[in-house]
């Protein structure tokens, strides 16, 4: 296939290489896992052969090609322009693969194998989707999830994942977006605490008691300056970019810090203080378009927007959730 100066496969020419060039459908495969697992001896695993036959499959593919479709290195595989570019066209053969399974033996009994990578902010991956995988390992064994949680912004269009859950509504090209839920931010402090400073019964009593906070500056997303919509305190004593920090912090006593439904859920030491006063965040997930009728990634996104109308209740209340 020809290749540009800078590494880019002409679209146009694409056709005309399928023609002209011998390559083995089996070497996508391999390209296809290698592109979702970024290493060699994960991918081997996945398709059940050494590593190095992943080597070598995947270099046949760029030789038949005539172009690079890995970047190489200590971290391991990033795909190139042109990987990108292929893996559009092999999600879309492996998707029509899959549609035609789908069609002969029903969606049911369509192969949802293989890992999928989910990514979302600290909080809401360790704090409430994690609480959620014991659940969906048990429906679905054969699919493994790795949980990325990260502050900074991920490129879904360079399938750094393959589905997003974030506070706000992501941009990108040919992203399929929905709103599966909402949640509610309170105010909590520990019996510690309140014994210590006391319990305010009004707005104007916050100006006397101890806040942990996020660090300012290190807020990328305005929708984690959820403090902010309920007052400036005048008093913060620690601040921390990980908001499983500041859960820890207020858990031990340390100060009122605002966290999710979710987050406090975990401790039943933590009381709402001024429940009347909260912040309401959404609940976006998103995927590439080209990953929609994978069937793993079908089973992950149905499971999470079940889970997530069944937890309406709990996330919106800044009560603890009943046991039973």
């Amino acid at each position: 296939m020809p290749k540009l100066a800078n590494g880019h496969i002409r679209t146009a020419e694409v056709a005309k290489a399928a023609r002209t060039l011998r390559y083995n459908w089996d070497d996508v495969i391999f390209f296809l896992e290698v592109a979702r697992t970024r290493n060699l001896i994960r991918a081997g695993q996945k398709l059940k052969v050494d590593h190095t036959t992943v080597s070598r499959r995947v270099r046949e593919l760029e030789r038949s090609l005539n172009t690079t479709l890995f970047k190489r290195s200590k971290a391991g595989f990033a795909l190139t322009e042109a990987g990108l570019q292929l893996l559009q066209f092999a999600e879309g053969m492996e998707n029509n693969a899959n549609a035609i399974i789908e069609a002969v033996v029903g969606s049911e009994k369509a192969d949802a194998a293989g890992a999928v990578r989910i990514a979302a902010m600290e909080g809401i991956g360790s704090m409430y989707l994690t609480t959620c995988m014991a659940a969906f390992s048990k429906a679905w064994p054969s699919i493994q999830v790795e949980l990325i949680t990260d502050t900074r912004l991920l490129d879904m269009t360079r399938r750094e994942a393959d589905i997003f859950i974030s506070f706000f509504r992501p941009k990108g090209r040919r992203l399929s977006v929905k709103k599966i839920g909402e949640f509610r931010i309170f105010l909590y402090a520990s019996s510690a605490y309140l014994q210590r400073a006391g319990t305010p019964s009004a707005l104007k009593d916050l100006d006397n008691h101890d806040f942990i906070d996020f660090i300012d500056e290190h807020i990328q997303l305005k929708e984690n300056r959820w403090l902010s919509d309920i007052l400036r305190p005048a008093h913060v004593v620690f601040r921390s970019t990980s908001l499983v920090s500041q859960y820890v912090a207020a858990s031990n006593g340390l100060g009122i810090a605002m966290l999710p439904s979710y987050v406090a859920a975990h401790n039943k030491d933590l009381h709402p203080i001024l429940p009347s006063y909260f912040s309401v965040r959404d609940i976006w997930l998103s995927v590439h378009e080209d990953l929609l009728h994978i069937a793993r990634i079908k089973a992950v996104m149905s499971f999470l927007e079940k889970r997530v109308a069944a937890d309406a209740d709990h996330l919106m209340s800044a009560k603890h959730p009943a046991k039973g």
